[in-house]
């Protein structure tokens, strides 16, 4: 593997792990109605025999700020999209209304608040560390080149400094959207 490969890689991983704490970040709710706080629900649809996630077996709509409605592509099973959505253990309490399942999202208390901002910062936790992890293995794979010969010594403390500045960029960029997502949680 060649150097450019090794750094590409590691800035590729990066990204990934910022991207997957923004989506982490997006299922926690503010009070106002996503989507993304019901679509990766796991629905046991007991006609089909399996668990499948809400949004690969309905539609999810959000018709105001304070509800999110959820329309089942096969109207047989919105029993078990109701049970479902009461499992997940999210504070929500959907009804039934026709062939509509309508979820209202309730004002979040103080308290709650407070531990939304502990989870977003336990998830932004975990991008870092993913960050680190990329950069780890990097350095590892670099180290090696320079041992083997494939790199100087003078060229793996360049890249290592490269590798550093990508990692303090990404990590930078998860603390911005971390105090995006605070205030964001903590705003009545």
């Amino acid at each position: 593997m060649s150097y450019e490969l090794t750094i590409l890689e590691a800035e590729e991983m990066m990204d990934k792990g910022v991207e997957h704490t923004l989506r982490e970040f997006s299922t926690l709710h503010t009070g106002k109605a996503s989507p993304s706080m019901v679509e990766n629900i796991q629905i046991h649809v007991t006609s089909y025999g399996s668990s499948m996630h809400l949004r690969e077996i309905a539609a999810i709509t959000t018709p105001d700020p304070r509800t999110i409605q959820i329309q089942p592509w096969d109207k047989s099973i919105i029993k078990d999209v109701e049970k479902g959505i009461q499992l997940a253990n999210l504070g929500l309490n959907p009804a039934i209304n026709g062939d509509i399942l309508r979820v209202p999202v309730p004002e979040l208390s103080g308290e709650r608040r407070r531990d939304l901002v502990k989870m977003a910062q336990q998830i932004a936790e975990q991008g870092r560390v993913r960050i680190r992890h990329a950069r780890r293995e990097a350095l590892d794979e670099l180290k090696r080149m320079s041992k083997t010969g494939e790199i100087s010594e003078d060229d793996f403390h360049r890249f290592e400094k490269d590798i550093q500045e990508e990692t303090d960029k990404h990590i930078k960029d998860i603390d911005g959207h971390l105090q995006l997502k605070e205030t964001e949680l903590t705003t009545v």
